[in-house]
């Protein structure tokens, strides 16, 4: 039996590199939602090191479904660690705790929602089969830390409607567009990051839905919606010409730091 015909789940796509082009997507909708907002920046040193996020998200979701059970272990008890002492003072507006679970059910949804549009977009579509598999794999990203098994939306049909409710609520203030700020444009950083920001923010802005684009103050119009679409065929284009071994890259070289 092939393996197009035993279907894919999380484990045979989440270890594509591309994926992380919607990085900045998945963290600008956690952002949106006003306590993970105040949380990062009042809790973060977001603006020294704007990449740090992304690749504690990346090594925590590649341990989770690829690593071994001494570093699911290893990444739990980090995240927990740092969730711990994430929480507001009485009183505080927004309120906020790390280890709420509905908190982390959003990030949960924002890495999931994420990676399947960015798979659609640069990679290609999968069968509704495959996107069952894969919905159902992403539960473990949650309930690996506080999120109850029932909390995660039994189907893809009541993720949209979750999904829905939740960009319903979303509202960027000047805190978290200060934090937002500090990711798309780095003060520090290496210079090959700071040199691809250009078009990390236009990839994010058009990944991102419009309403939450339009409240982080992202010009937008027909010229740059053109220019976006031809980064996206120029990325699906190169990445169709790269080795299995440099697609996955990113995830072998996360998984090595875990131990």
């Amino acid at each position: 039996m092939t393996a197009e015909r035993a279907g894919r789940g999380l484990a045979d796509i989440g270890a594509e590199a591309v994926l992380i082009a919607g990085g900045g997507r998945a963290i600008l909708l956690q952002v949106a939602n006003p306590a993970i907002g105040h949380a990062i920046a009042r809790h973060s040193r977001f603006a020294d090191g704007p990449m740090d996020r992304l690749r504690h998200t990346l090594g925590y979701v590649y341990a989770i479904v690829y690593g071994s059970p001494a570093q699911v272990a290893a990444v739990r008890e980090r995240v927990n660690h740092r969730h711990a002492a994430v929480h507001s003072e009485p009183g505080a507006a927004p309120p906020y705790d790390a280890t709420d679970a509905a908190l982390q059910l959003w990030v949960a949804a924002t890495l999931y929602d994420t990676a399947m549009l960015v798979h659609e977009r640069l990679i290609g579509t999968l069968s509704d089969a495959d996107r069952d598999r894969v919905y159902a794999d992403y539960a473990a990203i949650g309930t690996a830390l506080q999120v109850p098994p029932e909390l995660w939306p039994a189907d893809r049909a009541a993720f949209a409607e979750y999904w829905r409710s939740q960009l319903a609520g979303l509202h960027v203030d000047a805190t978290t567009l200060g934090v937002a700020e500090s990711l798309l444009y780095p003060r520090t950083g290496p210079l090959w990051l700071r040199l691809a920001m250009p078009l990390a923010r236009l990839v994010t802005a058009g990944l991102l839905p419009p309403g939450i684009r339009n409240q982080l103050r992202f010009a937008w119009g027909p010229r740059r919606e053109r220019r976006f679409e031809l980064a996206v065929a120029g990325m699906r284009a190169v990445n169709r010409l790269l080795p299995r071994r440099l697609r996955q890259w990113p995830k072998n070289a996360l998984l090595r730091q875990i131990h």
